[in-house]
């Protein structure tokens, strides 16, 4: 399996460079990913050859372009075994996705009193446009705590919801802490008392298998920055049935299929939800990277990021006054960490003099840092092209930062 991801590695040019005079060991995949030639390829040969706008030329450049965005569309629903592209919008992130969820689906058919619940764990993308949401119409908003080991309890979960509860919105993976929630149990528990399940997929798509069908969530985002693909591009899934129901997000050019001064008629789906020029070639090279995580296998990725995992958090522990923050018995490929008497940002300034690119941060979690009186903590996230060597650095570099800072 290590040759297997050495290869990998050869196929990222931005690993190929120098940080301050050192080879670069980027950890910072939680935040984003780096691209693989494939992915820079697949989007620079769109700018050469196949520059147009999509659906609205009857020209061939105009025709191959939309071909190429449809084909995107596709991989997409292939990649989380979405039912029909019909499910498959195009936004800019997952934070566009949830707000378009609250502002569309929720503002329509949420009213005051209706219940809304997240995780202590939640990006901020995950509860400031449920915020929003009950300033403006009055909903609640409950959150569900987590242990000291940073996971959810499905008990507490149950003891939740009620006739009240019209949508439980959880992230699949923890960006702070690396856990990874028991999404489907928790849809099932959601779906007994009849409310909608929204999960956010920004940190799991880069490191597991999804299967939206098998999950039965309603809404499932994701963002292509995470996934080895471009910035600016995501997806909504959501259940045709609902989307057909729902108010578009946006209005503008190609989400109309006739405009007059008196009234509007809407396109079908999922071009409803899609105002104006998409973002072409960032979809393009979304259906790239999501292609590239396949040929790889998300079961092999996972398998080796458990083994990178691991073994960090293992020499991790090795050194004095640092503590692990979130030990979750199933973890994706992040480990959180503090130092005693050291600040997380300091830290990671001298490290990055020895190359070392970690996140020293809240992590858009401040709920998640206020849970274990921690300021911020120290990340290190892992990609495909992360190795045992890059552990070795990190650590090293940890001591030799320690050892001047104390």
């Amino acid at each position: 399996m290590k040759a297997k991801f050495a290869e990998i590695r050869e196929q990222f040019p931005i690993l190929r460079q120098e940080e301050n005079g050192q080879s670069l060991v980027y950890l910072d995949n939680g935040a984003t990913s780096q691209k693989p030639e494939r992915v820079i390829k697949a989007v620079d040969d769109y700018y050469r050859w196949q520059n147009a706008n999509v659906h609205r030329g009857v020209y061939g450049l105009s025709e191959r372009a939309t071909e190429l965005y449809e084909g995107a569309r596709e991989t997409a629903r292939q990649f989380l075994n979405a039912k029909s592209t019909r499910e498959i919008v195009f936004v800019r992130g997952v934070t566009e996705a949830i707000n378009l969820v609250a502002q569309s689906w929720a503002r329509a058919n949420l009213k005051a009193g209706d219940e809304v619940i997240i995780t202590e764990m939640e990006h901020h993308s995950n509860i400031v446009p449920w915020q929003l949401l009950r300033d403006q119409i009055g909903i609640r908003l409950s959150v569900l705590r987590i242990n000291q080991k940073g996971e959810v309890c499905l008990n507490a979960l149950k003891g939740m919801v009620s006739e009240k509860t019209k949508l439980l919105a959880v992230t699949q993976m923890s960006n702070a802490l690396g856990t990874i929630n028991p999404v489907k149990e928790m849809a099932e528990i959601a779906r007994s008392v009849g409310a909608k399940v929204l999960v956010d997929g920004a940190q799991a798509t880069p490191h597991m298998q999804v299967d939206v069908q098998d999950i039965d969530c309603d809404f499932y985002a994701l963002s292509g920055h995470k996934m080895y693909g471009p910035t600016g591009i995501g997806v909504l899934y959501a259940k045709e049935a609902l989307l057909e129901a729902m108010p578009p997000y946006q209005g503008g050019g190609d989400m109309i299929y006739s405009v007059t001064f008196d009234k509007t008629e809407y396109n079908v789906l999922p071009y409803k939800f899609e105002a104006g020029t998409p973002h072409i070639e960032g979809a393009i090279g979304l259906g790239e990277a999501m292609k590239f995580l396949q040929d790889i296998g998300l079961d092999e990725i996972a398998a080796y990021e458990a083994e990178l995992l691991t073994y960090a958090t293992e020499r991790l522990k090795e050194i004095d006054g640092l503590k692990v923050i979130g030990e979750a018995d199933n973890k994706g490929g992040v480990v959180s960490f503090v130092i005693d008497g050291v600040h997380p940002h300091d830290m990671a300034t001298l490290m990055d003099q020895d190359g070392i690119a970690v996140r020293a941060s809240h992590h858009c979690a401040m709920p998640v840092m206020q849970h274990f009186n921690v300021p911020a903590t120290i990340r290190a996230s892992f990609g495909v092209y992360n190795n045992f060597a890059d552990i070795d650095r990190l650590i090293d570099s940890l001591n030799e930062a320690k050892d001047m800072l104390l």
